[in-house]
């Protein structure tokens, strides 16, 4: 009879790891079990902070389940496929039609999809750091290599296009870009898309743009799809309703080809198997995609008043009075990503700063270095609560870094 300590996992979940939901986030749950005071700041959920969705996309949903209830097309109802193709013409890709377009259970099952239709043993895909763990587990999952290219804080965390190329090897397959960027809320300008887009038109390989922050920009800031700059280049462009929609519960999400003209082609193949093999996205959710996509009011949530808007200048603000913590400010998505100075503060490696803040003052942020190979003393923090907690996030982070301020030199 085998034993449960004789079973063996696959060896490719070492060093696989979801900080926003790994063992602090358990950890978490076990003190909130026990009755003490814990403040959630890891997790980019709008519905949690008071910002439901329009009551029109849930009524979507509500008055088509008694039509839900068998298996969609594999891409997903025509209807939805249909409003996304239109969403992303009106955002300048003329080409983009219903056939395009892939709808899945969230992006995270698509980029998973998508991974696995593009590597195999040695293949690498160039991730920018700070990265959305998502990616990194998904690519090793799928057999190939993430290899990191930088983002600069100072250069208000943009990457540097010539470091991406240097990366660029014969075994590379595919460019991710995450823009707005989670966790630094970077809105990368049009000449470094366009630059890194050149890298993919040099080396051959295949784009992929997360954009399921594209909606939330602030300060004037706009944002430009990475497709636009690269109609000649393979695309796989990701966006969903979890942000946009603020239905992160639906799992709605969708990925879009463009740059390959002709639709018999070995990725559309893939695609094509690979969505074909687990059925269809849920049914149900499709049915918010044409009523999200229609009432759109993130744009008055970032505006200069809007409550989202309000937020994030609370919280920059407060971070902005630490001293010793220095933070780029955001112009998209919903995250602020500080760093703490560990020459002014006795701090170990950044996983022992996020336990030590859970265990001393009840703040649960997502430590840096789990969001890739970035410089130490990083936190990831979003900017969603409501200007109240978000102050009490910021007494907490202020009362554990006051227990660790070095003395200054020659005192004592």
């Amino acid at each position: 009879m085998t034993r449960h300590a004789d079973i063996r996992t696959s060896p490719k979940l070492s060093g696989i790891s979801y900080s926003l939901r790994g063992p602090l986030a358990a950890q978490a749950e076990r003190m909130r079990a026990a009755g003490k005071d814990v403040l959630a700041l890891n997790l980019g959920d709008p519905a949690a902070y008071g910002l439901p969705p329009d009551p029109e996309v849930v009524r979507a949903v509500r008055d088509n389940l008694d039509r839900a209830c068998g298996y969609s097309a594999a891409q997903g109802l025509p209807a939805a496929r249909e409003a996304v193709a239109r969403h992303y013409r009106a955002k300048g890709l003329g080409t983009v039609r219903p056939r395009d377009v892939y709808l899945g259970n969230g992006v995270s099952e698509l980029a998973a999809l998508s991974l696995h239709a593009l590597l195999g043993p040695g293949d690498e895909i160039l991730v920018p750091a700070p990265d959305y763990p998502m990616w990194t587990a998904s690519a090793v999952l799928a057999g190939g290599s993430p290899v990191h290219y930088r983002c600069d804080e100072a250069s208000a965390w943009f990457p540097d296009p010539a470091d991406i190329a240097r990366r660029t090897t014969d075994r590379t397959r595919a460019l991710l870009v995450i823009n707005p960027n989670n966790p630094t809320g970077a809105v990368w300008p049009p000449e470094i898309l366009d630059a890194i887009a050149e890298v993919a038109r040099c080396h051959g390989l295949v784009l992929l743009a997360d954009e399921i922050y594209a909606d939330f920009l602030y300060d004037g800031t706009p944002h430009t799809p990475l497709a636009t700059r690269a109609p000649d280049v393979p695309c796989l462009t990701f966006g969903g309703l979890s942000k946009r929609g603020r239905i992160p519960g639906y799992r709605v999400g969708w990925l879009v080809l463009t740059g390959c003209p002709a639709r018999d082609n070995a990725l559309t193949s893939a695609l094509d198997t690979l969505v074909s093999l687990r059925l269809c996205p849920g049914v149900p959710a499709q049915h918010a995609v044409e009523a999200a996509l229609r009432a759109d009011d993130t744009t008055a949530l970032t505006a200069p008043g809007g409550e989202l808007r309000r937020r994030r200048d609370h919280l920059c603000r407060l971070l902005d009075d630490l001293p010793g913590v220095r933070t780029v400010k955001p112009h998209g998505a919903f995250y602020a990503f500080p760093g703490i100075d560990r020459g002014r503060y006795r701090l170990g490696d950044d996983a022992s700063l996020a336990d030590e803040l859970l265990c001393e003052v009840g703040l649960l942020v997502v430590p840096g270095s789990g969001l890739g190979p970035v410089p130490s003393g990083h936190l990831r923090v979003v900017t969603l609560p409501p200007t109240e907690i978000l102050t009490e996030a910021v007494t907490r982070l202020t009362r554990f870094l006051d227990r660790r301020t070095r003395a200054p030199a020659g005192c004592g």
